[in-house]
């Protein structure tokens, strides 16, 4: 079971379930909290709330590529986790040692650590949902997606949902100095989630989610890679317990876990790119890149 939020009639936000009959229903609830606050107040799970609420309801004429998408939740935060996988260490060597092959650096650290690195990502307002555009950075020459699953989390730390994120980064500006880590993540239109959000408890396997990456430029694929989630170092409980250490986080906090579909090092985005990242038992998040003016700074 799906949920995902769209604008219904005169432009008002909708939420609505989509089974895996891919029918779209109108959900009563205002949004995705809603629906878990009502659960939790009744005893209950978010899926028997949106069973209860469906059943003999009549779904919509559209499907849910039809509808004019919003981000499935407004995520009072967005964090994201780095080298959790065997793929990102090798591309974040790279650029910190200027290509250099065997060289052992900081980032192979993290990645054999108890500690995993979480960093601050994004917040509701920097945080777009599907079709809306991504921008470049104007300061940087080297840019790329990075396609993440992304767990929902409750304040408690409860995953109520998985959904697609795009953690977008400066691969220069990062191997540059590790520093610089905050200004390499993080911009105006630097993250995006959606389409939909994967009731938990309708996930058997999360570690079974197959994720495929897609850059077209003027109508052509110019990059496609795939993953899976198991190829992850690290368990998602672990990521969420650190997360939580000395930190208060609120409900519909978002935590991206990585990637481990890294473009080939020459690549760079471009005005105009388009990027889709899939994952299995989701859906496609879809959002096209768009160069931003270089503003005047005084010193």
């Amino acid at each position: 079971m799906r949920i995902i939020r769209f604008l219904l009639g005169d432009s008002v936000p909708a939420l609505a379930a989509v089974p895996d009959d891919s029918r779209v229903y109108v959900l009563p609830q205002r949004d995705f909290l809603d629906l878990v606050r009502e659960a939790d107040q009744r005893g209950t799970t978010p899926l028997a709330v949106v069973q209860e609420a469906i059943a003999g309801s009549q779904p919509i004429p559209q499907r849910m590529e039809e509808l004019p998408l919003l981000a499935p939740l407004e995520a009072p935060e967005v964090w994201a986790c780095g080298v959790t996988y065997e793929r990102s260490r090798d591309a974040r060597n790279y650029e910190a040692t200027g290509g250099k092959l065997g060289v052992t650096t900081f980032y192979d650290k993290v990645y054999e650590a108890e500690r995993p690195e979480i960093f601050f990502k994004s917040t509701a307002a920097r945080t777009v949902g599907p079709n809306r555009e991504l921008y470049l950075r104007s300061d940087s020459n080297w840019q790329i997606p990075e396609p993440e699953l992304g767990l929902v989390l409750a304040s408690d730390g409860r995953i109520l949902g998985y959904t697609v994120g795009n953690d977008m980064s400066c691969r220069d500006i990062e191997g540059e100095n590790p520093l610089y880590l905050p200004q390499a993540k993080m911009w105006r239109g630097s993250c995006s989630i959606g389409p939909a959000i994967r009731l938990a408890e309708t996930v058997e396997d999360p570690y079974a989610f197959q994720i495929t990456c897609r850059i077209s430029r003027n109508g052509t694929t110019v990059v496609e890679g795939t993953a899976s989630t198991g190829q992850l170092k690290r368990r998602f409980d672990d990521l969420v317990a650190y997360l939580l250490r000395d930190n208060q986080i609120f409900d519909g906090t978002v935590l991206l876990t990585g990637t481990c579909i890294v473009p080939p090092d020459e690549f760079t985005l471009a005005d105009g790119d388009r990027i889709e990242i899939e994952i299995s038992g989701i859906g496609v998040l879809a959002n096209p890149v768009k160069s931003q003016a270089v503003k005047s700074v005084t010193v």
